[in-house]
């Protein structure tokens, strides 16, 4: 790439568009695009043949080899020389990665018809915590993960960030009724309280399940856990009142893929140690 081409100034109508985009939420829905931040989801996107539409990189870092690498994939005239000052606007990280790339969302891709492992997320507000859930959700087999409108746009840079590359391997459903899907689940639909009087492991979670998981500071709402078939808290002999909502998410994901590992029922290609 040559300096010449680099793009120095905020004025420029690319950079305009790119800081509107991981500005607003809004902006991102209208235009039906996402922003990727970093290498690890720019190679997410190209290794399930996405194809972005344009690749941001910070001058200090066009020579590096793995970026090159990746390069090699997009079209010459979509890949944007930014200084690294314009660059680092386009982060809120201390140490930005120096490359962004905007492409369409991934297609959802159903695991398996009907769904039998269900992650229903109402109003969560914090996008670490929402980035955190899917990364475990699409590590332990989640078929589907249904967001509530109130919940953090599972879009924005921070949520993609967080989530590690889960947003190509997990199919969402935003802005969705979860008390209409619950109550249409075909199978136990679970909610999480810490004033619940029943244990999460004194459930057999070997069959359909659905977990219902709510706001950081109120929980699940009355509404859905009359829905569900049984209200649950996970045990906490430390003396603690609560988990954090990605925690306490990544307990209840595996506890029951433990439990289908020891039933001999996966359901999904699992790696074990040594194999």
């Amino acid at each position: 790439m040559s300096s010449s081409r680099v793009i120095r100034s905020r004025d420029n109508p690319a950079f305009k568009r790119l800081v509107k985009l991981i500005d607003s939420g809004r902006h991102r829905r209208e235009t039906g695009r996402i922003v990727l931040e970093g290498m690890r989801l720019l190679r997410a996107l190209l290794a399930r043949g996405g194809l972005p539409d344009l690749v941001a990189v910070a001058e200090s870092e066009a020579q590096a080899p793995e970026l090159a690498a990746c390069l090699q994939a997009v079209p010459a005239d979509r890949i944007l020389l930014l200084s690294d000052a314009l660059c680092a606007r386009l982060s809120d990280l201390a140490t930005p990665p120096g490359v962004l790339a905007v492409a369409a969302p991934p297609p959802p891709r159903l695991r398996r018809t009907p769904p039998g492992f269900l992650l229903l997320l109402e109003d969560l507000q914090d996008p670490g915590n929402v980035g955190s859930i899917l990364r475990t959700a699409a590590a332990a087999g989640v078929d589907l993960v249904l967001l509530s409108p109130g919940c953090a746009d599972p879009w924005s840079p921070k949520v993609l960030r967080s989530a590690m590359g889960a947003h190509f391997l997990l199919p969402l459903r935003e802005r969705a009724d979860l008390l209409e899907a619950a109550r249409g689940f075909a199978g136990q639909v679970i909610a999480t309280s810490a004033h619940a009087c029943v244990c999460l492991f004194d459930l057999d979670l070997t069959g359909p399940t659905a977990f219902i998981l709510g706001n950081e500071g109120v929980g699940v709402t009355q509404r859905l856990q009359e829905a569900a078939h049984a209200v649950v808290r996970l045990p906490m002999p430390g003396g603690m009142e609560s988990l954090n909502a990605a925690a306490a998410a990544a307990v209840c994901l595996y506890e029951r893929v433990r439990q289908l590992q020891a039933a001999g029922r996966d359901g999904h290609t699992v790696n074990r140690c040594g194999e």
